[in-house]
């Protein structure tokens, strides 16, 4: 069974590059991408996920913001915020609204995206649990 993945960052290339690792190492995945939360949200509109993982500092409707809005309508869909933002306020705040996980980018992509493999994996098969 696949897991359907939303990636939503507004950097396109680190959106390609997480598409690209992901779907590569999790052949059960399948990743739709967003530029921004509008996009996202347009994509929700007519599409359901297993996941989704999303930056935090985008523009117009922040990671937050966006998770505010995807709690209002799904409490129980994995949420990830994956970002370049190591604020400890923002991560507590994103737990707080509902984050599933909080993951900071950084380091050697290849341990990165398998690390959030693994957590959208664990994450998945808990909600369908």
């Amino acid at each position: 069974m696949k897991i359907r993945v939303l990636l939503v960052d507004d950097n396109e290339p680190l959106l390609e590059v997480g598409s690209a690792y992901m779907e590569r190492d999790a052949t059960d995945f399948e990743i739709t991408t967003a530029s921004s939360a509008s996009k996202a949200l347009d994509i929700l509109a007519f599409k359901s996920f297993d996941a989704i993982i999303s930056d935090y500092q985008m523009p117009i409707i922040d990671g937050l913001e966006f998770l505010a809005r995807i709690r209002s309508r799904d409490e129980h869909i994995p949420f990830i915020i994956f970002t370049g933002k190591g604020r400890e306020e923002i991560a507590i705040q994103a737990l707080n609204l509902g984050a599933t996980h909080y993951v900071i980018k950084g380091g050697d992509p290849k341990s990165q995206y398998a690390e959030l493999i693994h957590i959208v994996r664990s994450s998945v098969e808990h909600s369908r649990a």
